[in-house]
């Protein structure tokens, strides 16, 4: 590659160097000897302004030139790549309080009010628009255990129906204690308010795989928008005798300006298996919102928010179901490290256990 030209106004003039270095076999097409070569080339660069490229034939060379290095010389990805998502999801980490705090934390009990309101299931043949009456709003609150890696209980009581659901690392379980249902137990998983702001660790390990795929305007705020699909293992994990997960795409937005998550989104669809009966299609698409960040011991956490569930249901008699739910929710205590939680503190219900 040939770096420097010399000076042709003068020869004991400093030698110049080129911008940009040109192969040996370029260099060797501009002449017979160096001399005219160094000649040629100085008229080639002098050749290379503003003033010139207007003429038709210059400016057609151009184009079709500025197409193969824009196409192949320098060919921009149309997506960010996953080194931008964990970049984002490193400013996250600072914003919520840095590593060390968060490293700091092995548990924690939240306490707060719920106010929750949800629609009847409508039916739509998809084409027409139905006018979605909501119920009256249902007061509530609850309490929340967690326990390092993946141990936790919930308690939500609303309007006098209660409902606990937990994990012990191994299976988690969910079952309402007003009624004589059956247990709902599975794999382990983590439970969606971890992800509303709660748990900042938990966002990290969620979208450390995720993939930064554009920006969006969010209430005022420019945020990224990170990407995650779930993999056919963890979809299959999850799946029951009865029931099959087809797809599970989750969506993070994370403020440029604070670099907190202020918008969580995920959309799953399930298909249940029926005896005899055509299967059952469940489309569930949730949005949840988080405001109102404060610190606790150093831990940036967010102290209220709303969500959004649609739920729609496909395949009796070809006619779709659909309904909407909303809860607004906020922090009321915050506790990290709590004195005397164990392992026996998760243990599944009384009812399960003597099933076993």
């Amino acid at each position: 590659m040939r770096k420097l030209c010399p000076n042709i106004e003068r020869d004991d003039g400093l030698e110049t160097v080129l911008e940009v270095p040109i192969p040996e076999e370029m260099f060797k097409s501009m002449g017979n000897n160096s001399n005219v070569r160094f000649q040629n080339m100085l008229t080639w660069m002098k050749a290379q302004t503003s003033d010139k490229w207007s003429a038709p034939i210059i400016a057609g060379r151009l184009n079709e030139l500025r197409f193969l290095l824009y196409l192949v010389g320098s060919p921009l990805i149309p997506l960010q790549q996953a080194s931008t998502a964990k970049y984002i999801v490193q400013q996250y980490v600072a914003a919520t309080g840095g590593q060390p705090a968060l490293n700091s934390v092995n548990s924690m009990c939240v306490t707060g009010a719920v106010k929750m309101s949800a629609s009847e299931f409508q039916e739509s043949d998809g084409k027409e628009i139905v006018d979605v009456k909501k119920w009256s709003e249902e007061l509530g609150g609850f309490v929340l255990w967690q326990k390092n890696p993946d141990m936790w209980s919930i308690d939500i009581l609303v309007s006098g129906c209660k409902v606990v659901c937990g994990s012990n690392g191994k299976l988690s379980w969910r079952h309402s204690s007003n009624q004589q249902t059956p247990i709902s137990k599975g794999p382990p998983r983590p439970l969606r308010r971890f992800l509303q702001g709660l748990d900042p660790r938990a966002t990290t390990s969620l979208f450390l795989e995720a993939t930064c795929i554009g920006e969006k305007i969010i209430d005022e705020e420019d945020c990224f928008i990170l990407k995650l699909e779930t993999s056919p293992a963890i979809r299959e994990a999850q799946s029951g005798p009865n029931y099959e997960i087809i797809h599970h795409t989750i969506w993070g937005y994370f403020s440029q300006r604070s670099g907190l998550l202020i918008q969580f989104e995920d959309s799953r669809l399930l298909r249940m298996t029926n005896k005899g009966d055509d299967d059952v299609f469940w489309e569930t698409s949730t949005e949840s919102v988080m405001r109102d960040y404060r610190y606790v011991d150093g831990v940036n956490i967010a102290h209220s928010g709303k969500t959004r569930v649609t739920v729609i249901r496909y395949g009796e008699q070809s006619a779709n179901h659909k309904r909407e739910m909303e809860e607004t929710w906020k922090i009321d205590e915050v506790n990290f490290n709590v004195w005397g939680l164990t392992m026996e503190s998760f243990l599944p219900p009384t009812e399960y256990q003597r099933r076993r």
